[in-house]
């Protein structure tokens, strides 16, 4: 993979000082994919050449919404066992191990697992990963924050949630980060209710992270959700002018990413990881959510 050159030392250390102290970050040695039981229900895009998203924003019918319901409960959960694991010394792999474990647990299917290639049951982002981080053999430090992305696919639907965790002692402008990409979110799917527009939510989370002298990286969005893991709409997590009117009955994901940096991201040559152009840290934070007939239903809380 290409490997970004090291910074030396005096720039690394004005680096630091204008983003908090932490060590970048650059992707490691991992292990083999995980293997999936025979009898756990496989997403159409590991079965199917042409898997299924619709054309349009779904509206979803009451047995739709209850297998949402359902497979975003699997999803919320398996996020939330993960808080005793994440410490120094861990390892962003041994998270993939008990994501997967506890994935199969529940007879549900990893979404990540060779989603159009990607390798592991999990995506891990630490420091200056934005999105997609491969896990591996790195050790977690103390210092450290880490995005851990969980979708799992059960009963016929994807749920989809991700929580930027804390590694043992986090230093100040780390601890910012982490709580006003929080704040967004929550800004985020409180206007959110039948015939608001899906642009109103970048407008919200635009607004609140530059009040707090942060920047939200307009490459990733959110995405409608349901039998297929990505279709529309798109959401957008700064300003733009996304067309549409939310509608009881859709289900998408709101995912912002924050950093105290530059907007600007690199891919590496995995074709997956993708990291802050300036070694800037992120912080992202996702739920699943339902527009109900007065406002949303986060289903991934």
């Amino acid at each position: 993979m290409r490997i970004p050159k090291a910074l030396n030392p005096r720039v690394q250390s004005q680096i630091l000082k204008k983003f908090g102290v932490y060590e970048k970050v650059l992707p490691h040695y991992t292990t083999p994919s995980r293997t999936v039981p025979e009898h756990i229900e496989r997403p159409d895009y590991i079965v199917k050449q042409n898997p299924y998203a619709p054309k349009t924003p779904e509206v979803k019918n009451d047995v739709q919404i209850a297998g949402m319901k359902e497979s975003c409960a699997v999803a919320s959960s398996i996020l939330n066992k993960l808080h005793p694991y994440i410490k120094p010394g861990a390892t962003t792999d041994d998270i993939d191990e008990l994501v997967h474990n506890f994935s199969i647990e529940a007879d549900a299917y990893p979404s990540p697992l060779h989603y159009k290639g990607f390798p592991k049951s999990v995506c891990t982002s630490v420091n200056n990963v934005a999105v997609h981080g491969i896990p591996d053999l790195r050790p977690l430090l103390s210092g450290d924050i880490i995005n851990v992305d969980i979708t799992v696919y059960y009963k016929g639907y994807h749920g989809d949630c991700s929580k930027t965790f804390l590694v043992g002692d986090v230093d100040d402008r780390g601890l910012q980060l982490v709580n006003v990409t929080e704040e967004c979110l929550d800004q985020a799917i409180k206007l959110c209710g039948p015939d608001v527009p899906f642009c109103e939510i970048g407008f919200r989370i635009y607004q609140h992270a530059k009040t707090n002298g942060l920047s939200v990286l307009p490459a990733f969005v959110g995405h409608g959700i349901g039998s297929y893991f990505h279709g529309p709409p798109e959401i957008h997590h700064t300003l733009n002018r996304y067309p549409g009117l939310m509608k009881p009955g859709m289900t998408f994901t709101i995912e912002p990413v924050l950093s105290h940096g530059s907007v600007h991201t690199v891919m590496l040559d995995d074709g997956w990881t993708i990291i802050t152009e300036d070694g800037s840290r992120t912080a992202q934070v996702e739920h699943t959510v339902l527009i109900t007939e007065n406002g949303a239903e986060i289903l991934t809380k």
